[in-house]
C-alpha cells in the first residue's frame, strides 16, 4: 500500500511542496486559494501527516487558545477569565482572541493561534463549522468547544442546559398571569439561539400560552438588537406584557429601550434575562435571570482540554441552569412566584 506523501498533496493541488507545508502548518502566510486547494487535496487523497514528522514539533509551548464570541459580552468576559485562572493553576498561559460574533474574524483568529504552536484551543464557535475550524481536526489540534457547539463536529464540549431555566421563566411567567410573552432569540445559525428558541417554544405549548409569532423577534445576541426588540414588540397591536431576553447583551439593550419609551420594568412590563451577570442584580428593580456557572464552565473546559491535550477522549459536559426570580418578573399586578424556585 503506498503511502500519500506531503508531494503528492501538492502535486494535486496545483502547488509547491513548500505552500503545501506552510498551509498544512498553519502558517498565516498563504492565499486563501492556496489553503482551498491544500484542503481539498487532503481530503481527497485522505492525507494524514507522518506521526514522526509530527512528534519533531511536539514540545509543548504551555499555552492555550481561547477564542471567544465576544469580548464585550459580560458573560464572556467571565469565561475568559475563569479560563485563564483555571489554566495557570495547571501551568498555561492563555492567548485569547475576540471573534465579534463573527466567522471570518473567527478563522483569523484560529489561523494566529495555529501559527503560535498552542498546545490546544478552546473555542466558542460561530457558523456552521466549516474553513478552519474542520482544519483543526485535520491537523490533530487538541479543541473544545465552549458554551456552543457545531452541529455535525463530534468534539468535547462544555454547555448548558438551557431548557430547564427557560421552562422554569415561562412557567413563573405565566404563573404571574402572563399569556403574552415576548421573546427576544439569538440567531439561529449558533446553537444557544436555535436550543434557547426550541426550549421557550416548547414551554409556551407546555403552559397552554397562544402561540404567536409576532411575539419572537430574532435578534443577533448583542445589545442594540435587544434595544430594536423591545421597540418591535412594544408596537404591536397586542403588545406582550412580559419578555424573555435570550442573552445578557440583549436583555442590557432590552433594559435601555424599556426606560427610553418609559415603560417601567416589574410595573408596567416583567423582563427576564438569560445569563446573570454582577450587576442585573444592583439594577433598580432588579433583573430576574436564568443563571449557570461560567466559572464552571470556564474549569471544565480546561479540565477537558487538558485531557485531550494529554490523548484523552473525555466526554462532553452539560452543566444545569436556573431561574432566579427578582423584583423585575414579580410585577404589582401579577403578585406571588413560583414555589421552589430560587430568589436573591
Amino acid at each position: 500500500m503506498n503511502t500519500v506523501t506531503i508531494k503528492d498533496v501538492a502535486a494535486a493541488a496545483g502547488v509547491s511542496v513548500g505552500t503545501a507545508s506552510r498551509v498544512l502548518s498553519g502558517n498565516p502566510a498563504t492565499s486563501a486559494a492556496s489553503r482551498e486547494r491544500v484542503a481539498a487535496a487532503v481530503e481527497r487523497l485522505d492525507f494524514h501527516p507522518n506521526a514522526q514528522a509530527r512528534s519533531l514539533r511536539s514540545t509543548r509551548t504551555r499555552t492555550i487558545g481561547l477564542l471567544v464570541s465576544d469580548v464585550r459580552n459580560q458573560f464572556f468576559a467571565d469565561l475568559a477569565h475563569a479560563v485563564e485562572q483555571a489554566a495557570l493553576e495547571h501551568g498555561y498561559a492563555i492567548l485569547l482572541g475576540n471573534a465579534n460574533e463573527r466567522e471570518d474574524q473567527q478563522d483569523r483568529y484560529l489561523n494566529t493561534l495555529i501559527s503560535q504552536r498552542v498546545d490546544g484551543i478552546i473555542l466558542a464557535p460561530q457558523g456552521d463549522g466549516n474553513g478552519v475550524i474542520r482544519s483543526l481536526l485535520r491537523r490533530g489540534i487538541p479543541t473544545v468547544f465552549v458554551d456552543r457547539t457545531v452541529d455535525g463536529i463530534d468534539l468535547p464540549s462544555v454547555t448548558t442546559d438551557s431548557v430547564h431555566g427557560i421552562r422554569q421563566a415561562v412557567a413563573h411567567l405565566a404563573g404571574q398571569g402572563h399569556t403574552r410573552i415576548g421573546y427576544i432569540a439569538g440567531p439561529q445559525s449558533i446553537s444557544t439561539g436555535r436550543d434557547r428558541f426550541t426550549a421557550y417554544n416548547q414551554a409556551i405549548a407546555d403552559n397552554r400560552l397562544p402561540k404567536d409569532p409576532a411575539l419572537v423577534y430574532f435578534g443577533d445576541f448583542q445589545a442594540a438588537s435587544g434595544s430594536a426588540g423591545v421597540r418591535v414588540l412594544l408596537n404591536l397591536d397586542q403588545p406582550p406584557t412580559a419578555i424573555l431576553a435570550a442573552d445578557s447583551p440583549m436583555a442590557a439593550g432590552a433594559v435601555a429601550m424599556l426606560h427610553r419609551m418609559g415603560s417601567r420594568i416589574g410595573t408596567d412590563i416583567a423582563l427576564v434575562a438569560f445569563d446573570d451577570i454582577e450587576w442585573f442584580a444592583l439594577l433598580q428593580p432588579a433583573l430576574s435571570v436564568i443563571s449557570h456557572s461560567v466559572e464552571d464552565m470556564g474549569r471544565a473546559a480546561v479540565d477537558l482540554l487538558l485531557q485531550v491535550i494529554d490523548g484523552g477522549t473525555p466526554e462532553s459536559i452539560v452543566l444545569p441552569s436556573e431561574l432566579i426570580v427578582r423584583a423585575s418578573s414579580s410585577t404589582p399586578n401579577h403578585p406571588g412566584s413560583v414555589s421552589g424556585l430560587r430568589k436573591n
